[in-house]
This record gives C-alpha cells, sequence and structure tokens, in this order.
C-alpha cells in the first residue's frame, strides 16, 4: 500500500518508528515531514497528508501529534477525507471497514510505539466492507461533504 505520513514536533520522535514497522511491513512510504523536532504547525503538515491522498499519490494517510485531535480536526477539514482519531485496535480496523477512514491520526503523548505499531498494522490491514449499509453511509458523507458552506 502507499501510505503517506506526516507529523508535527510533538509527533515527530514516534514517527520514524512506526515508517520503520510499516516499510517493514512492505508498504511504500511517502513522508511529509516533520523532519526534526522544531514546532511547526499541525494543520500545514496535515494539509500535505490531505492533498496526497486527495490526489491519489497515496492510498492512506497517517497523522501523527500530541494527542490526534488537532491532526483529526485540521484532515476533516477536507472534503473526500474521513478521518479518525485510532487511539484502540478496534477503532483502527473498523473505521475503515464501516467509514471507509483514509486518514488515521495518532496522539504520541497517548500511545506508546508499541502500541502504535498493532494500531498502525490494524489500519493498514483493513479493508471497506462494501455492504449496502456501509456504502450508504459513507455516501452520506460524500453528500455532506458536497453541501459544506450552503
Amino acid at each position: 500500500m502507499k501510505l503517506v505520513v506526516g507529523s508535527d514536533h510533538a509527533g515527530f520522535p514516534l514517527k520514524a518508528s512506526v515508517v520503520e514497522y510499516l516499510q517493514e511491513l512492505g508498504h511504500e512510504i511517502t513522508d511529509v515531514g516533520s523532519y526534526n523536532p522544531a514546532p511547526v504547525d499541525f494543520p500545514v503538515i496535515s494539509g500535505k497528508v490531505c492533498d496526497a491522498v486527495l490526489d491519489g499519490s497515496a492510498d492512506r494517510g497517517l497523522l501523527i501529534c500530541g494527542t490526534g485531535v488537532g491532526a483529526v480536526i485540521a484532515a476533516n477539514k477536507r472534503a473526500g477525507i474521513r478521518a479518525s482519531i485510532g487511539h484502540d485496535v478496534h477503532c483502527a480496523h473498523q473505521g475503515v471497514e464501516h467509514d471507509d477512514v483514509n486518514v488515521m491520526c495518532i496522539g504520541a503523548q497517548i500511545v506508546g510505539p508499541w502500541l502504535a505499531r498493532d494500531l498502525v498494522k490494524a489500519y493498514v490491514e483493513a479493508e471497506f466492507d462494501a455492504t449496502d449499509d456501509h456504502v450508504r453511509r459513507v455516501e452520506m458523507l460524500h453528500e455532506l461533504d458536497r453541501n459544506r458552506g450552503a
């Protein structure tokens, strides 16, 4: 799978181990920053991750910040992005299976490296369960995107 990964300064220390693990699993990774622990605004990094998902250069995205909250808010401002916080394994995979999540956000200050590995593995291995109910609900999310600002 082609994945785009980004972090702010709070997520920077965890990002390296996550990227390394995803590469071990055989995924192609694009790292859009940050590249050092200097302060950076998470909406900038979120925008880069979302751009890659929306233009098709990545199948899914992963954002790592302090709590995951700012990243998920910023990502969900973009039409076509269905971002969730994935701090437990069940939500990490079920978000994809039921809601077609295409960007998962985790908080480096909430989860450690071992749990992060379990979370990203569950996320990347999950597949959308295209039952009538799930497809209908995701289409409703697309309709909400189309009606933004109306």
